[in-house]
């Protein structure tokens, strides 16, 4: 893999098991030596820390910010409105890889996952749609683009040689 930063959406509706494959991916990714990040949209708030340690109540006594680090790993909270996926990519700038979770409706490359008794439609169409991984039998997946290749969503190591194929064209 070249060393220049790959990004890719790995989206689905809710439960279709994005979260599962990209744990999937990174391990796959880094037994390679690929530095993976990992950027993630939630479209609640949410709680950034563990309630009850120090920096959950700084922050949530008002302050703007906190950070906590060790010598193997750091967190940062901050308040900021409209932070957009780009932005955060920058805190990552020794990743060769960024897999976003969600963004179905982006311009990155995505794969989409379909899984088997949560849906059987895509809802990624369109020209930034690398793949679909599902494991619905062909028939069964309702799609636009019948061109789309399709991948087996039990079969992670398969969905990295793809992207790893993708990226090399």
């Amino acid at each position: 893999m070249e060393k220049q930063r790959k990004v890719v959406a790995v989206s689905g509706v809710k439960n279709s098991g994005k979260t599962t494959l990209i744990c999937r991916l990174v391990e796959i990714f880094s037994g390679m030596g690929i530095r993976t990040a990992v950027i993630k949209h939630d479209g609640h708030d949410f709680d950034a820390d563990v309630p009850g340690t120090d920096t959950y109540r700084q922050f949530q006594a008002g302050a703007c910010g906190t950070a906590v680090f060790s010598s193997e790993k750091c967190m940062i909270v901050k308040r900021q409105k409209h932070m957009t996926e780009e932005e955060l990519m920058e805190y990552f700038p020794e990743a060769d890889l960024i897999l976003l979770e969600g963004f179905k409706a982006s311009a990155y490359p995505k794969i989409e996952l379909v899984r088997k008794g949560n849906s059987a439609k895509s809802v990624c169409g369109g020209a930034y749609l690398l793949a679909i991984a599902t494991n619905l039998p062909p028939e069964e997946l309702e799609r636009d683009d019948q061109s789309i290749p399709l991948l087996d969503l039990d079969n992670p190591g398969a969905v990295a040689a793809f992207l790893l194929d993708y990226w090399r064209d």
